[in-house]
């Protein structure tokens, strides 16, 4: 027998060391090829007499398994068409991992790093599991977050683990567990101290372990029962409401669980992984799956390893790089910087600023040592990499220099020329700008192609996404540099050409913008913002402008207006929010905006009663409980991601975006875009261009020239085309 992916030692006591090994990756994961392998060693464990059991451990320092290929899983799934040929495909991984378990001999896991999906699933499939005492180790199903949901057995097995509650929750949620946590909940046999998995696992073996799974016992009882228990059925009647309300009906991965769990727990295993492949198979052939599947997970990908990096230009690796500015965003920078290895000078206008800025760092790192992610000695080292001051002469012999100082050109431009007169040549100026036009800022700088926008999103420890934007004179070594410095902090980069608000920030304000217009016509707030949410956005409309801050975008409409004079067009409800803001409601920040938020914490917030008088809600007819209500909703619904997608087009015929990966997951991660459209891009051509336009058109005579599409998306609904049709055939051409 010749494995490629799994390599077999059997010891003198006649336990089998499987070490799973995927060559020329740096991570396992399930590929076809994998899978293919699996029945091939399980039944030579099962059929050699010499091999009294097994022991399977991963010979990959990054982890254990990953999970499932899903460009190559899914691309095998659907390649023949037929919904039997899709069936047989996804039954593969289920008949071999129940082979495993059923050979009648004892198999154990080793888990020597992470194990996600498929690759937990595997470990699910051994009759014990050993895991190594380390806190960055993470185990979980997160199957949901690509619009899927456990397809390797997860649904049965989990569920017979730690019961219906226990195991939903989880898979909803797409929970990762650290070692002690996962033993706690019930689907970790032991942990043991890093590097003595295998060992642990073997005396296992040795003391007698037993090759039978608890749910093949005849006297298996479901934990907290099933369907039709008392108390079981309590968790399907509440589960069906909670995933009503985290879904809002718009992932049907999350119902299809459910459904798989309530019949799966009915019957006997081989019937309910039977009915899981069912329901998985079904579950990848929406669009949502689909589209979230490309977007989430093979783009993320892409971008992840530079795929829009420049050719020919060397790679670079920041070793130092300067923040300036130590607030939130500054001292987020900082933080994200040291932890991958960066020093970093941290500048301020007082040492008071500055210091306060390495004081949230410090926060930020404490978090980690308190959970065991971290060191004593670690933390004490991080910390060390960072320099607070307000002495320009730190710059020297930095590598980039991050500027994220106040909204202002003069201030802006100061800094600009402080930091740029200690810098090398070569080295580059990063501006954190959200809405300025880099173009502009760069005028300030005495080396327009070393200057180049670099926007990160707020929390920054915790968003994914960098934005970043070329200037007229920015070059393509700048952007190269710029990419490895966000590649070397472990963000997700998209690139875009500048202009007023660039891609993200210009887009994501039509959501705003388009919630105070409904707020403007006489709609009731909580209408707005309940439909908000509906759409798949993180909040409604009203709940993020409060978020965003109230004055900010005060304070942008007033420079947008200063910059463009006569051709500034006012945006809807404009009149309101300077209102609020003159009135001192700035939003979430002082506890006053649309919403009044009590200084208790966990107390909910309320809408603001003043809001009234502002705005009267004119507009209660047809939203009682009635079919038509839906139909009145569902327009709502679809203005408020209409808005969003045209602004998205206009984006690409001014060649601010070019790329139909960088603008749908720049929308997911940036804003928050519906994550089950899969993205801005992906809505439109899984619509269709001409149904798109018609609609887009219907809106614009109800509702203004802000739903009118531009030339670009016409003349691609004449031709038939899509946007990654186009992609597609240009990648090919290249």
């Amino acid at each position: 027998m010749s494995l490629e992916n799994f390599k077999i030692d059997v010891d003198a006591d006649g336990i089998a060391l499987i070490t799973f090994d995927v060559p020329g990756r740096s991570m396992n994961t399930l590929t076809s090829g994998v899978m293919k392998e699996i029945p091939e060693w399980v039944e030579r464990v099962k059929t050699d007499d010499a091999i009294k059991g097994a022991v399977l451990t991963s010979g990959k320092a990054s982890g254990f398994c990953a999970g499932a290929d899903l460009g190559d899983m899914a691309g095998g799934m659907l390649a023949g068409g037929s919904l039997q040929e899709a069936y047989d495909a996804g039954w593969k991984l289920n008949g071999a991992l129940r082979a495993l378990e059923t050979c009648g001999k004892p198999i154990a896991a080793a888990i020597n790093g992470l194990a996600l999906g498929g690759g937990l699933e595997l470990t699910l499939a051994c009759h014990y599991r050993v895991v190594g005492d380390d806190n960055k180790i993470q185990l979980g199903l997160p199957e949901i977050k690509v619009g899927l949901f456990p397809g390797g057995g997860g649904t049965q097995r989990l569920t017979r683990l730690i019961g219906v509650q226990a195991a939903m929750m989880a898979m909803t949620e797409g929970k990762s567990f650290r070692p002690n946590d996962a033993k706690g909940a019930g689907f970790v046999h032991e942990v043991v101290a890093k590097g003595g998995e295998v060992e642990a696992a073997k005396a296992w073996i040795k003391g007698g372990g037993k090759a039978v799974q608890p749910w093949d016992d005849k006297s298996f009882k479901l934990p907290g029962g099933g369907p039709y228990h008392p108390a079981g059925i309590q968790n399907f009647l509440v589960g069906n409401a909670m995933i009503r309300k985290q879904t809002y009906g718009n992932y049907p991965a999350a119902t299809n669980l459910m459904k798989a769990v309530y019949e799966g727990t009915q019957v006997p295993m081989d019937a309910a992984l039977r009915i899981e492949t069912r329901y998985f198979i079904k579950t990848l052939m929406t669009p949502q799956a689909q589209a979230m599947i490309r977007s989430l997970f093979l783009s993320k990908q892409e971008l992840d390893k530079g795929a829009v990096r420049p050719a020919g230009v060397p790679k670079s690796d920041p070793k130092k790089v300067t923040v300036l500015g130590a607030g939130m965003m500054g001292a987020g920078i900082a933080y994200v910087q040291v932890m991958a290895g960066i020093e970093t000078v941290l500048i301020d206008q007082t040492q008071e600023a500055a210091d306060k800025g390495k004081a949230h760092v410090a926060d930020l790192l404490k978090k980690r040592l308190s959970r065991g992610q971290m060191t004593q000695e670690k933390f004490d080292a991080t910390l060390a990499m960072v320099t607070a001051t307000t002495d320009y002469a730190h710059v020297k012999g930095s590598d980039l220099v991050v500027e994220a100082v106040f909204e202002s050109r003069e201030i802006k431009a100061d800094v600009t020329k402080k930091a740029e007169a200690q810098l090398a040549p070569g080295a580059i100026f990063g501006s954190n700008t959200s809405t300025l036009p880099i173009t502009g800022l760069a005028e300030a700088s005495v080396r327009p192609e070393d200057f180049i926008g670099i926007h990160f999103f707020s929390p920054v420890d915790k968003m994914m996404l960098v934005e970043i934007i070329m200037g007229e004179k920015t070059s393509q070594e700048a952007l190269a540099k710029s990419l490895d410095y966000v590649l070397k902090i472990r963000k997700t980069p998209i690139v875009v050409n500048d202009s007023r608000g660039f891609y993200t920030s210009r887009c994501f304000s039509t959501f705003l913008t388009e919630g105070m217009a409904m707020l403007k016509e006489g709609y009731a707030p909580a209408l707005i913002d309940n439909v908000g949410r509906m759409t798949g956005m993180p909040r409604g409309p009203l709940e993020m402008h409060d978020d965003v801050a109230l004055d900010l975008s005060y304070k942008i409409g007033k420079q947008t207006r200063a910059d463009l004079g006569d051709k500034y067009v006012p945006n809807p409800g404009e009149d309101i929010v300077a209102t609020m803001v003159e009135g001192g409601r700035f939003g979430r920040k002082n506890g006053m905006g649309f919403y009044d938020y009590p200084a208790e914490k966990g107390s909910p917030k309320t809408l603001w009663k003043g809001l009234s008088e502002l705005a009267p809600t004119t507009k209660t007819e047809g939203f009682d409980e009635t079919p038509e209500a839906l139909g009145r909703v569902a327009e709502l619904k679809t203005r408020l991601l209409y808005r969003q997608a045209v602004e998205v087009a206009r984006c690409w015929e001014e060649g601010v975006i070019d790329d139909p990966r960088e603008a749908d997951l720049g929308a997911i991660l940036g804003w928050g875009f519906a994550p089950w459209t899969g993205g801005p891009i992906t809505l439109i051509d899984q619509t269709g261009l001409k149904a798109f336009v018609a609609k887009a058109d219907e809106l614009a005579v109800e509702h203004g020239d802000r739903f009118k599409v531009p030339q670009l998306l016409r003349d691609m609904a004449a031709k038939g085309e899509t946007f990654y049709g186009n992609f597609e055939g240009r990648q090919k051409a290249a």
